[in-house]
């Protein structure tokens, strides 16, 4: 049997070959445990002082050199995230092929970090 493809989907077939390549499950949901959602971040950065890990879906994303933000998306609402290449594990590697090539709109993502309020004033993990 045959399938006819799109490019979209062949390109995502590609990328999802290439995470699994560099040792990286593409669907560890079932492993990864979070701790917030956007909500209750938002409605609680004056009181939380530890590292949060959440997840959902990546909706957007400014690459802006060495450092980038991202829109997640989860049950609750939207927040945005601050991806550092220096702070990656595995650092460039994760940040230039990873992050700016590999992933997607739309792809479920998790993160773990600080919260902090940008210098235009958006909470942001």
């Amino acid at each position: 049997m045959s399938l006819n493809l799109s490019e979209q989907e062949i390109v995502r077939r590609q990328a999802m070959q290439s995470l699994r390549d560099m040792g990286i499950e593409p669907y560890p949901a079932a492993e990864f445990v979070t701790t917030h959602h956007a909500r209750d971040i938002k409605d609680n950065f004056d009181t939380l002082d530890a590292e949060v890990v959440l997840a959902g879906r990546m909706m957007s994303r400014r690459i802006m050199g060495k450092a980038s933000f991202a829109e997640l998306m989860d049950s609750s609402g939207r927040i945005q995230i601050y991806v550092s290449r220096d702070d990656l594990p595995e650092g460039e590697k994760m940040y230039n092929t990873v992050f700016k090539k590999l992933l997607d709109i739309g792809d479920f993502i998790g993160v773990k970090g600080k919260v902090f309020r940008t210098q235009m004033g958006e909470i942001s993990v």
